[in-house]
């Protein structure tokens, strides 16, 4: 089979292997699309801590079963859940095993979805509804990750929201704040490419470079401030900014993962009196919306910006690690059957 695999720093390789084993406990799926990740860009870049090399990656990624399991049938078309929990620690005993704490994930700590074929355990699988095409199911996880930083904010319907950051989790943020109630979302960032895809989407937009973001919500607002503030950027530019443009008692959810240390203004989260929420990964629960999401907001397939084969593994990641306009790439591994499903 075809697999993309990280070889070392800088350098992906599509190359022939054999399928992989299906342990008890296990089945095996048929992959369809695989999505690259900003995960998967630090690997490539050398600098995860746990991803080692010979590695296949994507943990973001659709298929179909291709083995006995014991729900459904061969065929079924199906996202994963990739993470993986050891089940004994206290999160993961008190039902929180998203933070567990020796979490693991599918194409990070073990091979992933960027292949032919991938073994995954059989309670990890989740079928995609009807009217959801597998091209579409391979955005499940990313807009689980957007569904699980809005319901841990407990946003409220009819509220106004800044997201800063228009790559692919910027975007499900958006496209599920708005699906979820808000009553504007603007969206922050600086690469105009990328600005132009959140202005298709019908979002209000400032350059981070060029306008004067502060003032300008600040007239938005009458001065009183936004209610709640997204960091999907993860630049400490970005944290340097939120703490003015957000109201009193207003809140500020850290979506992005921060590589190093950031100053923040906390005098003035402490003035203001300012929620500051961090989130990490989703649940079962945010898949499942997630899904539901996919099968109701068409517009959520307007993130997918290129669709590549396995052979052309450096070309994706090259698109995501110089400037152009791709926002989320995918590889194909196996081709629609029906080209009227969304």
């Amino acid at each position: 089979m075809k697999a993309i695999f990280y070889t070392a720093g800088n350098k992906v390789e599509c190359k022939e292997v054999n399928k992989p084993n299906v342990p008890p406990g296990y089945v095996l799926l048929k992959n369809a699309y695989a999505g690259i990740c900003g995960t998967d860009l630090n690997i490539f870049a050398g600098t995860h801590p746990r991803a080692q090399a010979p590695l296949i990656l994507g943990h973001e990624f659709s298929a179909t079963i291709a083995s006995e399991h014991p729900k459904y049938p061969i065929g079924t078309k199906v996202t994963v859940n990739p993470l993986i929990s050891c089940g004994t620690c206290i999160p993961c005993r008190i039902g929180q095993s998203h933070v567990c704490n020796n979490l693991k994930l599918v194409g990070i700590d073990v091979d992933g979805g960027m292949a032919d074929y991938v073994a995954v355990e059989a309670n990890k699988v989740i079928p995609l509804p009807e009217n959801v095409s597998l091209k579409l199911g391979a955005l499940t996880e990313p807009i689980a990750v957007a569904v699980h930083a809005v319901r841990t904010a407990k946003f409220l319907v009819g509220d106004r929201a800044v997201v800063y950051g228009a790559g692919t989790i910027g975007l499900c943020v958006a496209l599920t704040l708005r699906a979820f109630g808000a009553s504007e979302v603007i969206v922050v960032e600086a690469n105009e490419l990328r600005l132009q895809k959140a202005q298709q989407l019908g979002f209000k937009t400032f350059n981070s470079l060029k306008d004067d973001v502060e003032n300008e919500l600040a007239d938005m607002t009458n001065q009183e401030g936004i209610d709640y503030v997204f960091d999907c950027a993860g630049h400490p530019a970005v944290l340097a900014q939120v703490t003015e443009i957000v109201k009193v008692q207003g809140t500020l959810v850290i979506v992005a993962a921060y590589k190093k240390p950031t100053e923040m203004n906390l005098i003035q989260g402490m003035f203001k009196e300012l929620s500051i929420q961090f989130v990490r990964v989703y649940t079962n629960r945010d898949m499942e919306l997630a899904l539901d999401l996919l099968s109701r907001f068409e517009e959520f397939s307007k993130i997918i910006t290129h669709v590549l084969s396995p052979e052309q593994a450096m070309e994706g990641f090259e698109l995501l690690t110089t400037p152009t306009d791709a926002i989320k790439v995918l590889y194909a591994f196996q081709e629609e059957t029906d080209a009227s499903i969304i």
